[in-house]
């Protein structure tokens, strides 16, 4: 990386004078972010991170003195060929021959693994990590927290897998339930098999809907906790049907999830872990962990004081399990079947407290394991409607940005004549999707407009897209062949050293996103890195340039393609190459 090699320069000149091992100073040197105002230095070194390992306990005003005095004792060098004081920090400029020639070179000859194989990464252990997303029920809608589920946990993948650690993505359904009694009845009643073929989903729902109307006669009431006690007591006939059910709708998920560009390892449901759930009863009553209300309901009390001001409840009077129950029979299994070294659980946050009691039971069961759970959780998404209305199935979604996206591309000036207009189409409306949904912290909730992410210019997904046909066009034109031997040392000008500073943060953004799971570091940098690109191919033309000139520019201009096609790929995002 070569971000890296800069860092180390500077941290090998700093231990000297500072008396303190390079390792220690590496993460306390930072790239410093573009500025519009033009001219900054390339990295500092915060003062504060440094005196914190240092036995002298300065206070803040000592800072900017402490900097000046640090600055004076430090010299150029072949590396450095700046040394300044800021408010609380040392700045280094970096020899602008050697930023272009190191940054270049590093990112043509990494590819795909630029800025992944920083040093920064060097102390994370690989991990396997245990991934559960999307999970949508069976015969319900696949409502629009389910979109996010699925597009933030097939991030927080992606990015996992990057860094090479081992991932395993699961979708745990919601099959099971007393819901499928009700749905077993209705599909005798309503049911056709020739449109559960064809449409599962659609089908599924619409035969809920009508037996739930009917639902409110006693006769269809018993009908339905009949069906489900077969079920529950393998009913040839009933478990078949119930099969069929899952079987045709994970089918037609596996169809609609390869529109997204994701990917399961594992399909579960609630319904594998039915016997396992009454095995965790037992463990719970074995250790004395499961006490009983005066109703017969079974309850794990999670007071600290044992007053029962905390508890969680875990079994129905008859004995049956809760969803808390079979969550537990899971996460148990999962550990002895994956061994993971965390399990992360991609929800919204209105079940934060489900699983702060799901790792608490865990905690004591005797699982110390639990505490390497993880619950990520993201807000909710207002006012997402399609033309048809409320949104039900996730290909309303997708077939709505499709649709929309292609009467923008048809009524813009721009298009060019493409190959598969409607691929492309939902490419760039996904990136659109994805980039306003990460636009902000996963928490929070956001008003959806379908106007402001299809627009074109601003921070959107289109303009990522845009910008990468863009740059993948200048390539096609002035022959992409393997660039060798160049002479990049003549990218002087501000608006490309603005490009290559930016290039050299991005193992900053990556470790960043890496720690808190958030995707909006890794959206902002490409949104930066598409403004500035965009603005040095108005600047430093290819065209009619000098040839070595045009040769370091186009250069420049396939790092700057080689990472936003990266980043956006981390983020679930298929670049496309023309639009």
């Amino acid at each position: 990386m070569a971000a890296c090699s800069f860092r180390r320069s500077i941290a090998s000149q700093l231990s000297k004078v500072l008396d303190l091992p390079p390792e220690n100073l590496i993460k306390s040197i930072s790239a410093v972010p573009v500025s519009k105002k033009r001219h900054v230095a390339d990295f500092q070194l915060s003062i504060a991170s440094v005196t914190e390992d240092s036995s002298s306990n300065c206070l803040a005003q000592d800072l900017p003195l402490q900097a000046e005095k640090l600055a004076e004792r430090l010299k150029c060098d072949a590396v450095v060929s700046e040394i300044s004081a800021g408010p609380g920090t040392v700045n280094f400029t970096i020899n602008r021959e050697l930023l272009a020639k190191t940054v270049l070179q590093q990112v043509l000859k990494d590819g795909s693994e630029y800025g992944v194989k920083s040093e920064l990464f060097s102390t994370v252990p690989r991990e396997k990590a245990v991934i559960e997303f999307s999970s949508p029920n069976i015969a319900k809608k696949f409502h629009i927290g389910h979109l996010r589920s699925t597009i933030i946990g097939n991030f927080i993948a992606n990015l996992k897998v990057a860094l090479g650690h081992e991932v395993t993505r699961i979708n745990y359904l919601g099959d099971w339930g007393m819901q499928f009694g009700l749905l077993g009845v209705g599909f005798q009643r309503f049911g056709n098999k020739e449109k559960l073929k064809s449409s599962p989903l659609q089908h599924l729902f619409e035969v809920y809907v009508q037996i739930n109307k009917a639902a409110e006669d006693e006769n269809t009431k018993e009908l339905a906790k009949d069906f489900f006690r077969k079920l529950e007591e393998h009913d040839e006939q009933t478990l078949s049907l119930w099969k069929q059910f899952r079987d045709l709708s994970i089918e037609e998920y596996i169809r609609i999830y390869k529109r997204l560009g994701v990917h399961f390892d594992e399909y579960s449901g609630e319904s594998f872990y039915q016997e396992k759930s009454q095995e965790v009863l037992k463990m719970l009553e074995d250790k004395g962990l499961l006490q009983k209300t005066t109703k017969g309901t079974g309850i794990v009390d999670l007071s600290e004081k044992k007053d029962l001001s905390s508890l969680s409840t875990v079994m129905r009077s008859d004995g049956t399990s809760l969803y808390i129950t079979r969550d537990l029979a899971a996460a148990i299994d999962r550990m002895n079947k994956h061994s993971w070294d965390t399990m992360i659980y991609v929800t919204d946050k209105s079940q934060s407290n489900h699983f702060q009691h799901l790792f608490q039971i865990l905690k004591l069961m005797g699982y110390d394991w639990a505490e390497r759970c993880q619950h990520v959780s993201f807000g909710l998404i207002q006012g997402m409607k399609t033309r048809r209305g409320e949104v039900i199935f996730l290909e309303d979604v997708l077939n709505e940005v499709r649709s929309r996206m292609l009467q923008n591309m048809a009524s813009a000036k721009t298009t060019k004549e493409i190959e598969d207009p409607m691929e492309t189409a939902e490419k760039v409306g996904l990136a659109a999707l994805i980039i306003q949904d990460f636009r902000g912290l996963l928490s929070s909730d956001y008003q959806f407009s379908w106007d402001r992410a299809l627009q074109s210019r601003g921070d959107t997904g289109v303009f990522l897209q845009y910008t990468h046909a863009r740059l993948h066009s200048l390539e096609q034109m002035h022959g992409n062949d393997q660039l060798t031997d160049i002479n990049v040392a003549c990218l002087q000008e501000p608006d490309a050293i603005s490009v290559l500073q930016h290039l050299l943060r991005y193992d900053e953004v990556l470790y960043r996103s890496s720690q808190d799971l958030q995707p909006k570091h890794i959206v902002s940098y490409l949104l930066t890195l598409s403004h500035l690109a965009a603005v040095a191919h108005k600047t430093l033309p290819v065209k009619g340039s000098a040839p070595e000139l045009a040769q370091a520019r186009l250069c420049l201009f396939q790092a700057a393609r080689s990472v936003l096609a990266n980043g956006m790929k981390l983020l679930g995002i298929t670049p496309v190459t023309q639009m």
